[in-house]
């Protein structure tokens, strides 16, 4: 059984369950690999030993674009400092 999923790795993110997500590329769900496991076995009930074996191969890798930072030209100002004496 061959299945495509997108993986989404953030080593700085907050939470150690947001690093790493997997995720369907047209539902965009997370996968059970329990389920698709079970799929493979079949329904009849009962305890299996399984072998699984993961072959991982990159398709396509997408960079994330670093954020733009907007700079705003602002024109000087020179403001005179003036003092007054009060009386």
């Amino acid at each position: 059984m061959m299945k495509h999923y997108i993986l989404n790795l953030n080593p700085t993110a907050k939470h150690e369950w947001d690093r790493s997500i997997l995720r369907d590329p047209l539902t965009a769900k997370r996968p059970d690999i329990a389920k698709l496991i079970a799929e493979a076995v079949g329904a009849d009930t009962g305890s299996y030993l399984v072998s699984v074996n993961i072959q991982v191969t990159v398709l396509e890798e997408a960079a994330i674009p670093q954020n733009e930072q907007l700079s705003l030209p602002f024109p000087e100002v020179s403001i005179p400092s003036q003092m007054r004496e009060a009386a």
